[in-house]
């Protein structure tokens, strides 16, 4: 879950290192650091604390002065910890016992202590509690076995004994005094390599590669990269040079930036009419729905499923369960939704004719892609909902629908839920079609009911005074309860998801119906308790539980429909959003839950986009 970078070429390059760490930022941000090569030697600063840390130190204590021109490589890295407490002597990168090689990493190697103990009997020397440190001492001890001159073949093999060597899930970036590249390794955990005019770099995510790199490369597990200035040479994992395809590179700058908005999530948040309108616009045409060139499933196929198991990790999972409505209520498929980490600790008893559907934002979490390589070992039909191209799981399943939700940096995720949920409900009305539950006047009616859902959603966004205003009267709470029922008792454990991650407040999210079987004893005249109460099936039972919670002195802080005057009679507040069919709700009422838990960790002065301990790629088990 840590962000590694690599860059080479003429640029400034310490601000091209912090620039593409910055944007790394939301995979770890305990601690952070850079190393650079030049003539006399590998220069490293590094520091427990965020990335503004070590900005001052260099400031104040420049690693060397730059000549015009000059091409210089480097590294970078920021942290999130899992092998060694939060300190300036846990951070990366790390040198070797003689300062020839410098490296950063991001995974876990699982034999880190068994190797540790080898070095440490063979005279190296350690400062740290990492297991990264282990694969630089390593290395040094590998080539020091040589005892030859070491050039670039038997440097190349030396690496690929290092990689058969090291057990885990990993990538690494790797600087040499000796050789004037930069090397990449990726085992299980993502690494990219972009390429530019005369420059390149390699990095954990596209992010950091924006505004300098032209074309990018996504390396295989097994697969080394030497970057030079004006070459890029990928070996595979028996040592053999390799042509790779390239991808052009089509983010732009602002799609990384935070514009005009003090925070990612705001703006990510304030995204969303428009993500919806363009997805509609990319796959809704009259009535047919377009699923993208990632989707292969034939006819035949679709008919001949089962039963779907859904599985996904946090918000992901959240949406998966509102997926399980549509697929059982719309498509007639019996589903069912595992949190992916559970889910791996039990016997996978899938029939034949199942479908596992994989819901990931980066398609690297870790837990999820695990899950799916079992399925693919099992050759259970598998597909994959993912935001982000060319990551393992767009690699690695069978079949992908995209979610077109853009960068996303603001840890919270926001506009890639509402996108998920989007793309989940047009898949289940692709399968009816195809399997026959649905004719053209129902597909039709529904295409129409989600074409408006831009609109809606736009229009949901004017709360935000009003949310911010009534954020005020509870920040200081410290404990939430959120209610649904159906389709939005899923929207209830998002909203307390978002409140408790950011804001740092203990929230729980409960089925209504729940409510008097434990969650009612928590409340008392101190406690929020956000309800989902808009008119659809659920609406009058819903009624009578707010009435419960009412009684018991919870403060009932209401999402309902416009004109809904018994709501408005009961609620001490009340969020109106605009009507749509049931099955679209959890679209719309997702932005005054979004809202809210934003203006709550606003005003608690938490940090909306970084939350502590959090990281948003969530890359080992």
């Amino acid at each position: 879950m840590c962000g590694i970078v690599g860059y080479i070429g003429s640029r400034d390059i310490i601000s091209v290192l912090l620039v593409a760490l910055e944007r790394l930022e939301y995979r770890g941000y305990d601690s952070c650091g850079i190393a650079v090569k030049k003539e006399d030697g590998i220069f490293v600063k590094k520091t427990a604390g965020r990335l503004h840390k070590l900005k001052e130190i260099l400031n104040s204590s420049p690693l060397f002065l730059e000549k015009e021109g000059e091409t210089l490589i480097g590294i970078g890295h920021t942290r999130w910890a899992t092998h060694g407490k939060v300190s300036d002597e846990n951070a990366h990168p790390f040198l070797d016992c003689e300062k020839n090689l410098a490296i950063v990493h991001n995974g876990i190697i699982e034999n880190f202590q068994e190797l540790k103990n080898r070095l440490l009997k063979n005279g190296h020397q350690f400062e740290s509690e990492t297991d990264t440190e282990v694969i630089v001492h390593l290395l040094e001890e590998k080539i020091k076995e040589k005892k030859e001159r070491l050039e670039e073949k038997e440097f190349l093999k030396i690496l690929l004994e290092l990689l058969k060597e090291l057990k885990g899930s990993f990538a690494l970036a790797l600087i040499s005094k000796k050789f004037d590249f930069l090397i990449g390794i990726k085992k299980g955990s993502p690494l990219l390599c972009g390429v530019g005019k005369k420059e390149g770099m390699i990095a954990s995510d596209i992010l950091a590669l924006v505004g300098i790199c032209k074309k990018v490369y996504a390396l295989e597990d097994g697969e080394i990269v030497f970057l030079k200035k004006d070459e890029v040479i990928f070996y595979n994992e028996e040592g053999k040079a390799i042509e790779k395809e390239s991808v052009k590179l089509d983010l732009k700058i602002k799609e990384v930036s935070k514009g005009r908005y003090r925070h990612f999530m705001r703006k990510e948040i304030f995204e969303q009419p428009k993500i919806l309108k363009e997805n509609c616009e990319k796959r809704l045409f009259d009535n047919e729905i377009l699923l993208g060139e990632g989707f292969h499933f034939y006819p035949d196929d679709i008919k001949n499923i089962s039963n779907i198991v859904i599985q996904a990790c946090g918000t992901s999972y959240h949406a998966g369960l509102i997926g399980r409505d549509y697929f059982e209520r719309i498509v007639e498929i019996p589903t069912t939704v595992e949190i992916a980490s559970e889910l791996l600790s039990r016997p996978f008893l899938f029939n034949n004719n199942a479908l596992m559907i994989a819901i990931s934002q980066s398609g690297e979490t870790a837990d999820t892609l695990m899950a799916l390589r079992e399925a693919k070992a099992r050759k259970i039909k598998n597909l994959a909902i993912l935001n982000v191209k060319r990551s393992s799981m767009d690699r690695e399943a069978e079949n992908v629908v995209f979610i077109n939700a853009g960068p996303e940096i603001g840890v919270a995720s926001t506009k890639a839920y509402t996108a998920q949920i989007f793309s989940l409900f047009i898949l289940a009305l692709y399968f009816a079609k195809i399997k026959g539950k649905l004719d053209d006047e129902k597909i039709n009616n529904y295409l129409e009911n989600i074409r408006k859902i831009p609109e809606k959603v736009k229009k949901a966004l004017l709360l935000d005074r009003l949310i911010k205003k009534v954020a005020k009267k509870y920040y200081n709470a410290s404990h939430f309860v959120f209610l649904g029922r159906g389709i939005n008792y899923p929207s209830a454990l998002e909203g307390a998801l978002k409140l408790k991650e950011i804001s740092y407040i203990h929230a729980a999210g409960y089925p209504a119906g729940e409510m008097k079987h434990g969650p009612i004893s928590v409340i008392s005249e101190e406690t929020p308790v956000i309800c989902i109460c808009v008119k659809d099936s659920t609406y009058e039972k819903m009624i009578a539980n707010i009435m419960e919670a009412k009684a018991r002195g919870g403060k009932i802080i209401a999402i309902g429909y416009e004109n809904d005057e018994r709501l408005k009679e009961i609620a001490d507040e009340l969020f109106s959003i605009p009507e749509t069919i049931e099955f679209l709700t959890p679209i719309v009422v997702a932005i005054p839950l979004q809202l809210f838990a934003y203006h709550i960790a606003v005003l608690r002065g938490c940090d909306v986009d970084k939350p502590r301990h959090l990281a948003k790629s969530v890359t080992v088990l």
